[in-house]
C-alpha cells in the first residue's frame, strides 16, 4: 500500500535533535553502560539517530573526558573505532541512572511531534464508499445505514452508536477503523520541559515492516526519515468497562521517571472506541466531560507532576457505543456535542434471514432451510419476531457443541435448534427465581 503521510525530515546534526545536550549526553552515557555498545553504528542505532550524529555526541562526551577510544577493530574503517566511558564517563552515568532508568531512543521534542500530528491528521482523511463498504462486507447493512455512517466517518466529529444489545454496535465501529487504511509516523518517546514520555505502544501500534538499511544506505546516511519514529498502521485504541479516568492522565513510573502517555494520547492520528458506555465504574457524563474540550478544541491538557499543565494534540477519531438511551446517560449539553448518534437496532425478517445464511457459512455445518423455517414459524413468534444479529452465531454454535457433546458431526436440526433456543432467552419463571 502507498503511503503518503509526510515522513518526519531526519535530522542532520546534534541541534536538530531539539534536545538539550546535557539530555543527550546522559542518554548516550546511560546507553552504553546498559547497553554494552562500544561502536558507533550500535550506538546510533540504540539511539535512533543516524551514525554521523551518534559520532558526534561521542565526540563531545570524548572532549568532557567521559569517553576514551580503543581503537579500531578494522584499521581501515572509521566507523569501527571503539570506545568505553571513563571512570568520570562511568560515574556520571551511574548518578544519572539513579536519578532516572530512561535510555535508549532519543526523544521527539513536544512541538516537533504536534507538526508532524498535524501533517498526517485523521481529520484530513477522505474514506470513499468503496472504501467503506469493503470494510463493512462482513455486516449486513441497509442503505439508510451506509447514508449515516459515510458522512460520519468523513467528519472530525465524534460518533455515538446506539441500540438494543447484539447488533452490531461494536463491529461497526471496528469496520469504520478498518476504512482507514494509510499509515502514519508514531515516535517512541516525546519530550517536554526535560519530562520523557513514552507514547508508542506495542499492543496499540501495529508496526509496518520497512525495507531494511544498508551500508550506505538510510541508516548511515541519515536520508529517509527520522529514525526515532516508526511507521505504524494508524492506531485503535478499544475500551470497555474497563474505562477508568485514570487511564486518560500521564502515569509516571518512578523507575524510569518517565511518563506513560494516556490511551488518547496513543490513539492520535487513529481510533478511540469506548465500547458499553454506561458500564465503566465512571459515569458516562463525567468520561465525556473530560473530552468535550479536546473533541471540539482537538488539544488536550496533561498534568505533569510537578502540577505543570502543557498541551497535546487531541487528533483521533472517538467513537461511542452503548445499549443505553442516550438522554438517560448524558445531559442535553454533552449529547448536542457528539454531533452524528446513530440507531443500530434489531434486524427486520429479511435482513434475519441473510444474516443467519452469511453467519452459517463462517462454520463447519451445512445449512438446513427446515431448521431455518422452524425459526421463523415457530420459535420467534415465541418473543414477538424480536429478532437480533448475534442470534445466528449464537444459536449455531449451539449446535455445534451439542454436536460435539454427543460425538457426531457438526449439524443442524430441528432438535438441535429447539435446545439451542432454550439458552437464548430467560422465562418469566427463571426470572422469579
Amino acid at each position: 500500500m502507498t503511503n503518503n503521510t509526510p515522513m518526519p525530515a531526519p535530522p542532520r546534526s546534534v541541534s536538530d535533535l531539539g534536545i538539550d545536550v546535557t539530555l543527550l549526553r546522559e542518554i548516550l552515557l546511560k546507553t552504553m553502560m546498559r547497553r554494552n555498545l562500544d561502536n558507533v553504528i550500535g550506538i546510533a542505532e540504540a539511539m535512533r539517530v543516524s551514525v554521523p550524529i551518534a559520532q558526534d555526541l561521542v565526540e563531545m562526551a570524548r572532549e568532557h573526558n567521559m569517553v576514551e577510544t580503543l581503537g579500531a577493530s578494522r584499521l581501515d574503517d572509521q566507523k569501527q573505532l571503539r570506545y568505553k566511558l571513563t571512570e568520570m564517563g562511568r560515574q556520571t552515568a551511574l548518578d544519572a541512572l539513579s536519578q532516572s532508568e530512561f535510555f535508549g531512543a532519543v526523544p521527539v521534542p513536544l512541538d516537533d511531534y504536534i507538526t508532524q500530528v498535524e501533517a498526517q491528521s485523521i481529520r484530513d482523511v477522505a474514506v470513499p464508499q468503496e472504501a467503506l463498504m469493503r470494510s463493512m462486507e462482513h455486516l449486513i447493512l441497509n442503505d439508510h445505514m451506509f447514508g449515516q455512517l459515510g458522512p460520519a466517518v468523513n467528519s472530525p466529529r465524534s460518533v455515538l452508536f446506539y441500540g438494543p444489545p447484539g447488533n452490531g454496535k461494536s463491529s461497526i465501529a471496528d469496520g469504520i477503523r478498518n476504512a482507514y487504511t494509510d499509515n502514519i509516523y508514531v515516535p517512541e518517546f516525546i519530550e517536554y520541559a526535560g519530562n520523557v514520555i513514552s507514547l508508542y505502544d506495542p499492543l496499540i501500534h501495529n508496526r509496518i515492516k520497512e525495507d531494511a538499511p544498508v551500508e550506505g544506505g538510510l541508516r548511515l546516511t541519515g536520508s529517509g526519515h527520522d529514525k526515532r519514529y516508526i511507521l505504524c498502521q494508524r492506531p485503535t485504541v478499544i475500551t470497555g468497562g474497563e474505562l477508568t479516568m485514570d487511564m486518560l492522565d500521564l502515569n509516571f513510573n518512578p523507575v524510569s521517571r518517565t511518563y506513560q502517555a494516556p490511551l488518547q494520547l496513543k490513539s492520535s492520528g487513529g481510533v478511540f472506541i469506548v465500547d458499553d458506555l454506561g458500564r465503566q465504574s465512571t459515569p458516562p457524563q463525567t468520561l465525556i466531560n473530560r473530552w468535550i474540550v479536546p473533541m471540539e478544541s482537538g488539544f488536550d491538557i496533561l498534568t505533569l507532576q510537578s502540577g505543570q499543565k502543557f498541551t497535546v494534540p487531541f487528533d483521533t477519531k472517538v467513537m461511542f457505543s452503548t445499549n443505553f438511551a442516550p438522554n438517560k446517560i448524558f445531559d442535553a449539553a454533552a449529547l448536542r456535542r457528539v454531533h452524528y448518534k446513530i440507531f443500530v437496532g434489531n434486524p427486520d425478517r429479511d435482513e434475519y434471514i441473510r444474516i443467519f445464511a452469511l453467519t452459517v457459512e463462517q462454520y463447519p455445518i451445512e445449512f438446513k432451510e427446515d431448521v431455518l423455517s422452524h425459526l421463523l414459524m415457530n420459535l420467534y413468534p415465541k418473543v414477538d419476531n424480536e429478532y437480533a444479529a448475534y442470534h445466528p452465531k449464537f444459536l449455531i454454535e449451539q449446535m455445534i457443541s451439542a454436536c460435539r457433546y454427543e460425538g457426531i458431526e457438526p449439524q443442524m436440526s430441528v432438535g438441535l435448534i429447539d435446545r439451542a433456543w432454550e439458552h437464548l432467552f430467560i422465562t418469566e419463571s427463571d426470572n422469579s427465581l
